[in-house]
Order: C-alpha cells, then structure tokens, then sequence
C-alpha cells in the first residue's frame, strides 16, 4: 500500500510540474465557464437604430426617447429619406429604422390612429427579431399609458414591421455564412498545422532543411494543395446553401469566391503560425480545434449577437479573422453590395495575411538556422 500511495504522490507531482497541464485542467474550465456565461445570451442591448421622422412632433420625438432610454437601443443617426435606410443598413451603421408617418401627431389625436414603420436588417435573423419585438413592446406600453391618461378616445399605434434582405426570417441564411467560416479555417488551418508538424515529428523535415529551397517555398509547397481543396469546400457549401436552403446569391459570384480565396489564405497562414508554435501532431490539432473552433462559434456573432457581450469580449471579436469573413459573406450573398461595401474589411483579412505570413517564415528561419 504503501507503494501504491507513493506512486499516487509522483503522479501528483508530475502534474504539477507540468504548466501545460495545470492550465487545462484549472484555467480552462474557468475561462470557458465566463465565456459561456457572458456570450450564451439571446438578449440584445445597445443595438444601434436610426430615426426617420417626418413628422418631427412632440409625439414622435416622446416615443424615440422612450427608444433611446429602453435600454435596448441607442442613436444610430437621424436619416432624411428611405433612400438612405440601404446605406445605413448595408455600411453596418444601424439594425433597425424606426420610420414615423408625416403629421403623425395629428392622425393620432384626430384618427384616433399613428401609424410607424419598423424596418429591421434581417440579414441576422435572430437579432431582427427580437429588435422588432422590443420595439412593439415599448410603443405597446406607450400607447397605453396615454390612453390611462387621457379621457379622450383611445389612441392605437400601428407598428408596420418590415424585413430586408431576409423577408420569411430564415435563420439558414445567418447560419451558412459561419458555417462557411468554420469550415474554411479549421479544415485549412487544422491540416496545414498537421501537415508541417508531421515532417517534423517524423524527422522528414531534415530532407527539406538541407534542400536548396528556401523558407517560403517549402511553406508554399506545403500549403499550395490545401487552397483547391478549400475552394471546392467553399464552392459546395454555396451550392448547397443555393439549392438545397434557397439562400440567394444577389451580388458577385466572382467577388465571392475572390473573397473565400483569401480566407483560405489566412487560414492557412494561421495554420502555418501553429506549426512553429506546435511541437507534435495533437499540439496542433488541440490548438487548431480549440484555439479556432470555440471563438469562431462564440466570438464572430455566428450564432450570438456582439452587441450583447461585455466590452472586453466585444473588443476581443473585433481581432476575430472569422468575424470579418462572415461580414463580408452576409453583404455579398444577402445584400448584393460589391466591394466598395466591403473593402474594409477585405483590407483586414489581408493584414491578416500579411502578419501571420511574415511572423511564420521569421520563425521557420530561426528553426533552419
């Protein structure tokens, strides 16, 4: 027994030397714990919306502070027309237009009636929803405080609830966009990361190191197969989110697919990263898998709206590669903007590119020296 308790106690201390394992085993339970509980929530805060009032009445302007104070809005501009509600829904300005009638105070009191308009961008389906159902809730509460207050007829708002891009609410077509993302980036990056450790681990690396190659040319013949291999990934998720789930595809087929090129890229540039970092195969799986696959899920307002986290989390999505990807792909396949749209963010995904390409053949040279 007493070598039984021995050989316990060495296991004990084996486990305590090893930094690696006391962070899986304590601070990741934790830090998933705080994750989970902070994203995990269908409740939409701050969503910015943007008044279109042609009244301009004491009623109208009662009603948008009622908005603006509920809690789950905030000022997102005042527009002039309808003309702007596209820009200001496809430049991501605002979520939702509240549109009053003209001489809304009048139909009111005189009619009995005021009509107003709540047009929601429906390319998130989820977030449209609930937008639309706390603003009924508000002016649901409005309409009756004044008719308590008032001996007068009763007075009825008539929400008119409109949505873009995304008419019957398909949450398919908010779901395909982050699945294309999570694909790309972990098939890319997970097999390009294994790809080069497995050399390593199997000591074939050392045929490259003594070839007359250079650094970025054993980096790109290692990745080169994996980006047709991603296309046809890509390609075979649009066909079948076209004619399986009816997604349309309103803008450029050649943007598109200009635009899953370059996340290839990126992911497998980030894959060539874990591969300098990684020392064996399942060091690059585990970072793959759960370096890639929990903050593509949680962080990239794939399934959970950003506007709910709390700001530290939302100023972690904003480095997401996955965030900017889905981002484009909604614009693009649900709003049929071009790239004048989306150039920020094609210009962030390539100072991705830019960064994990230069880090990764940095370290590779280290490793051939």
């Amino acid at each position: 027994m007493n070598r039984f308790w021995a050989f316990v106690k060495k296991e004990f201390y084996h486990i305590f030397r090893d930094y690696r394992t006391m962070l899986i085993l304590f601070a990741m339970p934790v830090a998933q714990v705080l994750i989970f509980g902070f994203v995990i929530s269908m409740e939409v805060k701050d969503a910015r919306i943007a008044i279109l009032d042609k009244s301009k009445d004491e009623v109208t302007r009662d009603i948008t502070g009622r908005l603006l104070s509920s809690g789950y809005f905030k000022a997102g501009g005042y527009l002039d027309s309808e003309k702007e509600i596209g820009d200001a829904f496809n430049f991501d300005r605002v979520k939702m237009v509240v549109v009053f009638e003209p001489d809304f105070s009048q139909h009111l009191n005189k009619d009995g009636h005021g009509a107003i308009q709540l047009i929601a961008d429906a390319a998130d389906a989820n977030t449209a929803r609930l937008l639309t159902t706390y603003c009924e809730g508000i002016l649901a509460g409005y309409q009756q405080e004044i008719n308590q207050s008032q001996l007068s007829a009763a007075k009825l708002l008539v929400p008119e609830v409109r949505m873009f891009y995304n008419e019957s609410l398909d949450d398919v077509f908010m779901s395909i966009p982050g699945i294309m993302a999570m694909i790309l980036l972990l098939v890319s990056a997970m097999m390009t990361s294994i790809s080069i450790t497995r050399e390593k681990e199997f000591g074939s690396m050392e045929v490259l190191l003594i070839s007359p190659l250079k650094p970025f040319q054993i980096i790109i013949g290692k990745v080169a197969p994996y980006v047709g291999l991603a296309l046809i990934n890509a390609i075979s998720i649009i066909l079948m989110g076209y004619f399986v789930f009816h997604m349309p595809v309103k803008g450029s087929v050649v943007l598109l697919l200009f635009e899953c090129l370059l996340f290839t890229i990126l992911a497998l540039s980030l894959g060539i990263f874990i591969s300098t970092i990684a020392k064996n195969q399942m060091v690059a799986m585990f970072i793959s898998m759960f370096g890639l696959m929990l903050p593509t899920i949680l962080l990239s307002g794939f399934i959970f709206p950003i506007e709910n986290m709390p700001l530290p989390l939302q100023i972690l999505s904003q480095i997401m590669p996955p965030k900017w990807f889905i981002v484009i792909v909604k614009k693009v396949m649900l709003k049929g903007v071009g790239l004048a749209y989306v150039w920020k963010e094609t210009l962030i995904i390539i100072g991705y590119i830019v960064f994990f390409v230069t880090v990764s053949v940095k370290k590779f040279k280290i490793r051939l020296e």
